[in-house]
């Protein structure tokens, strides 16, 4: 916890700014905010998620002053960034290629949580805004992929919005109400060109909660132990201020790779045919970071189930901290957890494979010179189904039967234990203290 503010203001003018709008008080606890020293690279990614969150607001506005929401000039209007605008192409590449950037950074934040445990008492809340951050996500990067209105974004719009109608009683109007009439057309667009525009503003609210309900108890750490004196943590700046900016210099790096050199290898080319609502694509496929998703959906034949499944996928993350009833945080002491966590990181993998090749591709269609015809056999669609069988055995049976089940490796007693323990930290000539094992 940050405890009671130490900020003293020492000019007149940091004085009468302090009486009225302590702005400057903010700012200093935000930068001396005790932090566990024994962070490592994984916790960068929040900084990173911050970056690519005013990226994408920043080219977001940009773009929005050129284009226009209408079914007859959407399509025109991205080409006309591109070609006429300045620097055009380069925004529009930054805000496309910002997404699966932001993405990618949230994946492995989100996979980190899980594995180190994160999201357990006293960060529930904590956790549950980053969900709802996510889904926010979710939301706005998908209305963005419509707008530039070519026949994968029509088409996609027309997919995805259609399952809200699998809904009992209330699924189709609220289709009718996306649509803003009774198919996919120029209201639609608006609709999700408003929304589109709004919602990352509501992320960075939600992304103020987040930094809010981290400050209450502080930030996690690979041992999993709460922090116990202050020798355990150091300040914010500078030690992991200088840390997350190198950590985002080389996130930077990989940015610019896809933004000059592969801008589109994230993208689909039928996107760069006008939309055409009599004229369906051979293949609609979702972005990549909506893959795996997209696969547990297609592996249930029934609509309304495969949209529950869907659901239950998302709200899985949800109840997470409900559903581990391990009393140790960290799988770093947790052998059998670690296990059982690669197969799922594996089985996510899987499926956004899977939900990138159509249903009736095959794996295998011949094994040692004897044909296998027209038989399905191996082929995607059951890959997916035995993936998303693990993805919901994995949270709903192993999670909560395991930290019943499991005996954990001895925890440390605290964070300083296993930090001056190592041999680097020793001093010269002498011998590192045992691990206190508690």
């Amino acid at each position: 916890m940050s405890g009671p503010s130490t900020y003293e203001p020492k000019t007149a003018l940091e004085r009468w700014l302090d009486q009225r709008l302590p702005i400057l008080r903010f700012n200093a606890e935000l930068m001396d905010f005790p932090t566990p020293k024994n962070l490592n690279y994984w916790w960068t990614f929040g900084a990173i998620l911050a970056f690519c969150l005013i990226t994408q607001i920043a080219t977001g506005v940009v773009l929005a002053m050129h284009y226009n929401a209408s079914a007859g000039g959407a399509f025109n209007s991205v080409e006309h960034i591109m070609r006429d605008v300045n620097y055009g192409w380069l925004i529009r590449y930054i805000h496309a290629n910002g997404a699966s950037m932001f993405f990618l950074a949230v994946y492995i934040h989100t996979f980190r949580g899980i594995y180190y445990g994160s999201f357990k008492a006293p960060r529930e809340v904590l956790w549950l805004i980053g969900c709802l951050i996510y889904l926010t996500m979710m939301a706005t990067a998908f209305m963005g992929y419509v707008l530039p209105w070519g026949q994968m974004s029509f088409w996609g719009a027309k997919v995805i919005t259609n399952l809200f109608s699998a809904i009992p009683l209330v699924g189709p109007a609220i289709t009718t109400w996306l649509w803003g009439g009774f198919a996919v057309d120029a209201p639609t667009l608006n609709r999700f060109y408003s929304l589109h525009y709004l919602l990352p503003f509501v992320i960075a609210g939600l992304v103020g909660l987040h930094i809010w309900a981290l400050h209450v108890p502080g930030n996690s750490n690979p041992v999993g132990v709460n922090v116990k004196s202050k020798s355990d943590t150091v300040p914010f700046h500078p030690y992991y201020t200088v840390k997350d900016g190198f950590a985002i210099s080389v996130f930077v790096i990989l940015f610019a790779v896809f933004v000059f050199y592969m801008p589109e290898a994230l993208g689909h080319s039928d996107n760069y045919i006008p939309a055409n609502p009599i004229v369906t694509p051979p293949h609609i496929v979702p972005e990549w970071y909506f893959l795996p998703y997209y696969a547990i959906l297609r592996a249930i034949p029934n609509k309304l189930m495969g949209v529950a499944a869907l659901g239950g996928a998302i709200a899985c993350i949800f109840a997470l901290p409900w559903l581990d009833t391990s009393k140790v945080r960290s799988m770093r002491y947790r052998p059998q957890a670690k296990i059982y966590f690669v197969f799922f990181v594996l089985a996510c993998l899987v499926l956004g494979v899977c939900g990138a090749h159509e249903v009736d591709d095959q794996i295998i269609s011949g094994l040692a010179g004897f044909p296998l015809g027209d038989a399905n056999i191996n082929s995607y669609v059951w890959l997916s189904r035995i993936g998303a069988l693990y993805y919901f055995i994995y949270f709903l049976v192993i999670t909560p039967m395991l930290g019943l089940r499991e005996t954990p490796l001895p925890v440390p007693e605290s964070i300083s234990t296993p930090v001056l323990s190592h041999p680097a930290a020793a001093p010269a000539g002498a011998t590192a203290a045992p691990e206190k094992k508690g």
